[in-house]
């Protein structure tokens, strides 16, 4: 007896006339929702201006889409958007690097603390990716519906059958599926669901947004952790890691893993500040509640 799953979900959710809802893009849009809701709650609760938020947000979607395309190209197809640099713009044929979208993230943190709440950037760095880690994980749930990012065969129950001409059989050809497959994709949401819970546990119960870069630090070793060793039984996204001991992804991954120890460390040798936390935002044209 065959033991295996066979994936065979339409990556489009719904049509309507001539546009096309697929589950990616809605999972994406609840990532984002979830995602301001959650920052909204915490910026509330230590009672900072709302505008703050509308205009972080802003900063978060123009850098995640620039830096995930960037890192891809740069990362992975250098040799053809080097001769072909115009289609760098076209995102609409794919290619979305989760590194590239990081280091984006990172430099518009920086600019935002600079030019709107005039504090220590791990302040930011610290509450935002409680949501990144939720959104991360249902990235990955858009992937698993995509039949893409998928792990090598394997003979363990949980293996799944994934479709390999999945656009063509979008178009009406007959599916062609793949091995036994793991499915890395639940890996990876499992992990960062894991991370969500831990960060929000350590921010609503342990006040560890205290201490400036923990919650950050913690984020970048477990993600890249995680990322690193799921890397090992993931399929190579470009021909020429096949070479490679360590894929691309596992050596973009080893930076951001030893800058989380390095957070870690800072936050413990540097002095918390305390937050008053009044659960109130405060009047328009007001300041932010100050931090002692």
């Amino acid at each position: 007896m065959n033991l295996f799953i066979t994936w065979n979900v339409d990556p489009v959710l719904f049509t309507l006339g001539p546009v096309s809802v697929r589950w990616y893009g809605l999972m994406f849009v609840i990532g984002f929702i979830l995602g301001y809701k959650i920052m909204e709650r915490m910026f509330r609760h230590e009672g900072v201006p709302r505008k703050w938020l509308d205009i972080l947000l802003i900063y978060v979607v123009f850098a995640t889409i620039v830096g995930a395309r960037l890192g891809h190209c740069l990362f992975y197809e250098w040799d053809y958007f080097s001769k072909h640099p115009v289609e760098i713009l076209y995102t609409w044929h794919g290619g979305l690097a989760s590194h590239g979208g990081t280091i984006g993230l990172m430099i518009a943190v920086i600019l935002y603390s600079i030019f709107v709440t005039k504090r220590n950037p791990f302040w930011t760095f610290d509450r935002l990716v409680i949501p990144i880690a939720l959104v991360g994980a249902l990235i990955r749930i858009g992937n698993l519906m995509n039949h893409e990012i998928y792990g090598h065969t394997t003979d363990m129950p949980w293996g799944f059958r994934f479709i390999a001409n999945v656009n063509e059989w979008m178009a009406g050809a007959p599916a062609i599926y793949t091995a036994p497959s793991h499915p890395t994709q639940i890996y990876e949401a499992l992990a960062y669901l894991a991370l969500f819970g831990l960060l929000m546990w350590m921010y609503w119960k342990k006040n560890a947004g205290e201490r400036p870069g923990l919650i950050f630090g913690v984020f970048f070793i477990w993600l890249f952790t995680a990322r690193f060793l799921i890397e090992f039984i993931k399929n190579d996204q470009e021909a020429f890691e096949a070479s490679m001991t360590l894929n691309m992804g596992q050596w973009l991954s080893v930076p951001f893993i030893l800058m989380g120890v390095a957070f870690v460390i800072y936050s413990f040798i540097h002095k918390p500040f305390k937050i008053r936390y009044p659960d109130k935002f405060p009047p328009d044209n007001e300041p932010a509640y100050k931090l002692d």
